[in-house]
């Protein structure tokens, strides 16, 4: 069965000379149910593949309102469940507020992105107050329904995980806004725990918070840092959370008259706050580090008197241009994008929280982004890191790397020729017996042949190549986040979890 459930008038114009428009990036006007009774299947797949592979993307549905940016597009999500040896795919816009208000006004953009925010003409959301909540970059399951967000904070929408159906904000959202919250918040799958954290342009500058496994909001504290900051990402181990206050933010100078200018200063150090779960800004034991910017974490987890950090350094960080646009703005946005630019690589920040001092040290040093651990691994000590390998000079998923922390060995797969990908997964069995014992699975867009697909990988041999292949209804754009949500999870956190955690390597 292929259904088409809806089709929306995306006024985007063809006539585009935004790359970020077209091509990989071109938007999805069409909403699909699709299953495999009529969807082409390679290989066979996995009968104890059960769950639900969940990614979310920018598909811009109107002609922007100035500069667009890659990041600004309206969230869709694409999903991807398996039970028993089928599959079923579905793909929706998150229809936030701003999605319905645009929709109402005849189609048409009512707000800026991130780059002009000096173009809004109403009230907006993110740090920045000025753009539409999108929700188009993170993605979560928890508690039985899937939580999107977007990256500069905003509400935590959320949709129901069999239909993909927006059903609304978290009740526990309310009493974070008008801040939010920000994309990547962690799950701890043993507790049934979401920490989060937001950050304003307003003192204290972040907050951090934790919902309980039944979506209460249990703590809500002030985080007090030295002015407004652009972090992005978080890391849980099992006692702790660690918050980022890195060099790479608006120059306070220019924030006073109004102007939002995104300046790296090298000679800041990193900070890295580590604090209890539960604790509060008196109890943030900050560690400084070398100055640098860092978008995503792969794990955390302690060891001893250490609480280790591992994560995806930049050592050359880009910097979107905001404000007024001239020249070429596009150059602009595929430079901080390009990680090949940016340098980015696997890296380690150790904080001894006795003597509190912080230790370096260099993973990889290949360009890689996006990594990725199971579900069960978040917090723990581990030993792989599913990475994803980029094109050279564009935002273009290449391939993924599965890298051995413990020996430095490592495997690859490349999707071929003019064929990109998206952020992985790790799936594990049921009765996983180490923390690869599972499978990886990743959308693939063919710009060959304009066609998308879900591969599925054996975990433990990537280079084995594909166990099974799923071709989709139709093309899908290029990808932000995405989630893995085990059949067990789809109607809420479970003891079970706990059955599930206890792999070893």
């Amino acid at each position: 069965m292929i259904e088409i459930h809806k089709k929306v008038n995306v006024t985007v114009s063809q006539d585009t000379d935004n790359p970020y428009l077209k091509g990989l990036f071109e938007p999805v006007d069409t909403e699909y149910i699709a299953n495999t009774d009529s969807l082409k299947v390679v290989g066979e797949i996995p009968k104890d593949l059960n769950g639900m592979y969940v990614r979310n993307s920018h598909n811009q549905a109107h002609e922007p309102l100035g500069t667009y940016h890659p990041f600004d597009g309206d969230g869709m999500v694409h999903s991807i469940r398996f039970e028993n040896g089928k599959a079923e795919y579905r793909n929706r816009f998150i229809e936030t507020i701003g999605f319905l208000a645009e929709q109402a006004a005849g189609g048409k953009s009512l707000w800026p992105g991130m780059l002009e925010p000096h173009l809004e003409t109403y009230r907006g959301w993110g740090a920045m107050g000025t753009m539409k909540d999108n929700a188009g970059v993170d993605v979560m399951g928890h508690n039985g329904k899937i939580i999107a967000s977007m990256s500069q904070c905003g509400e935590p929408y959320q949709l129901d995980p069999y239909t993909l159906e927006t059903v609304g904000t978290a009740k526990w959202g309310s009493k974070l806004m008008p801040t939010g919250i920000c994309s990547h918040f962690k799950l701890d799958v043993d507790t049934g725990e979401l920490m989060f954290f937001n950050f304003s342009e307003n003192f204290p500058f972040m907050n951090y918070g934790v919902v309980d496994k039944n979506e209460q909001l249990v703590h809500y504290e002030p985080i007090e840092l030295p002015g407004p900051r652009w972090p992005h990402d978080m890391g849980i181990t099992k006692n702790y959370t660690i918050l980022h206050d890195l060099p790479y933010h608006f120059d306070p100078e220019d924030l006073k008259v109004g102007v939002r200018k995104l300046k790296f200063f090298p000679n800041q150090p990193s900070r890295f706050g580590v604090v209890p779960r539960r604790g509060n800004n008196s109890q943030v034991k900050w560690f400084e580090a070398s100055p640098c910017f860092i978008l995503h974490l792969s794990n955390c987890y302690e060891d001893g008197d250490e609480v280790i950090m591992d994560g995806c350094i930049q050592d050359n960080p880009g910097k979107p241009a905001v404000g007024v646009q001239d020249g070429n703005p596009y150059d602009r946005i595929r430079k901080h994008l390009d990680k090949h630019h940016t340098r980015t690589h696997m890296y380690r920040w150790r904080f001894n929280m006795k003597t509190g001092k912080t230790t370096e040290e260099v993973l990889d040093d290949e360009i890689t982004e996006f990594p990725v651990v199971a579900n069960q691994i978040v917090g723990k000590p581990y030993r792989y890191s599913y990475n994803v390998l980029f094109k050279a000079g564009d935002w273009h998923m290449m391939g993924v790397k599965k890298f051995d922390l413990f020996t430095g060995d490592q495997q690859r797969y490349e999707f071929g020729d003019n064929r990109f990908g998206s952020e992985p997964v790790i799936a594990l069995r049921k009765d996983a017996k180490s923390e690869d014992d599972g499978y990886l699975l990743t959308f693939v867009t063919d710009m060959n042949t304009l066609t998308s697909e879900c591969v599925i990988l054996d975990a433990k041999d990537l280079e084995a190549g594909p166990v099974a292949i799923v071709s989709l209804p139709a093309r899908i754009t290029n990808g932000t986040h995405a989630c893995w949500i085990e059949e067990e999870r789809l109607d809420g956190e479970t003891a079970h979890s706990k059955s599930i955690a206890n792999v070893t390597h």
